[in-house]
């Protein structure tokens, strides 16, 4: 009867850590001959509250970087991603990719890490003010980070996907949690694995897999889940997500949602600036002493 190959089973990735989904469920996504290529986790809406917690735990640490300092991490993945490439291209071209198609797309990877990590120091002088008041103070205006920002993968560019999402968003101080690619599942673990062994701490970046659809409404829903960014191409979940996010004020986008991933138009500070906030301080010009003089 020949030998039966022994699939490999990629799990899901919370915490820093590769656990199998609490509900034991799993799916074998196929390749182009229908024949299964891998034993996918099946994530539950548990595991997404699993990951929700990791992330939050992981925020104050994260934000709390020098801007410099998360730099260097994003182009760490730029370097690993580049002396594993060989392995993304054959996995891209077993999941429907030509050779030319992978080869454009782990470029495209690569060089969206550098982007981002070129503008981890330098998006809130663009976005930032000095701010002009009558009264004699300074008052100033930057970005700080939302907290926790969910993603959810367009079915197409199983690494790029993902990329896409994770660069700008972990770049602005914010944790991630990104629900991969359905159908192309099998390069968002791969760059779990590369993330395992990179300076990213445990928690910053979290990747799901499974459907979509299942995890949106708790998604949507969840309290502790500060922003979410939608890739989809599904109008009925999009809209259903405005509906759920609105009962806690939770902020959705589908920023680039119009443009293809490989599309340059990709590349740019205002993604970043979509997942942050505002924060304006006030300072004195002078501080009158105790004595009435100003010092």
């Amino acid at each position: 009867m020949g030998r039966l190959k022994v699939l490999k089973t990629y799990k899901l990735y919370i915490g820093g850590a590769f656990p199998r989904t609490e509900s034991g469920r799993y799916y074998q996504p196929k390749a182009e001959d229908e024949k299964p290529m891998a034993n996918m986790c099946l994530a539950s809406r548990k595991d997404f509250r699993n990951s929700v917690v990791a992330a939050r735990k992981a925020v104050a640490g994260w934000s709390g970087r020098t801007a410099y300092n998360r730099s260097q991490i994003l182009y760490r993945i730029a370097e690993m991603l580049e002396n594993n490439r060989a392995h993304f291209e054959e996995e891209l071209i077993l999941q429907g990719s030509s050779k030319e198609e992978a080869t454009a797309e782990v470029d495209a990877s690569i060089d969206r890490w550098v982007y981002y990590a070129g503008w981890c120091d330098k998006y809130t002088q663009i976005f930032g003010s000095v701010n002009p008041v009558a009264s004699s103070h300074f008052n100033f205006s930057t970005l700080e980070a939302m907290g926790v920002v969910a993603g959810i993968c367009p079915e197409d560019h199983a690494l790029l996907g993902p990329t896409s999402i994770l660069a700008p968003i972990i770049a602005s101080g914010n944790t991630a949690i990104v629900v991969a690619s359905k159908s192309r599942p099998l390069s968002s673990i791969s760059l779990a694995e590369v993330l395992n062994n990179s300076d990213v701490p445990g928690g910053v970046i979290n990747i799901l897999t499974g459907d979509a659809q299942e995890l949106l409404p708790h998604i949507g829903a969840h309290m502790d889940v500060n922003a979410v960014w939608y890739l989809g191409n599904d109008a009925a979940a999009w809209k259903q997500l405005q509906v759920d996010a609105a009962g806690n004020l939770k902020r959705i986008s589908d920023i680039n949602s119009d443009k293809g991933l490989m599309d340059a138009g990709w590349e740019t500070p205002y993604v970043l600036k979509a997942f942050t906030e505002v924060k304006t301080t006030w300072h004195p010009i002078e501080v009158i002493g105790a004595s009435g003089s100003g010092y």
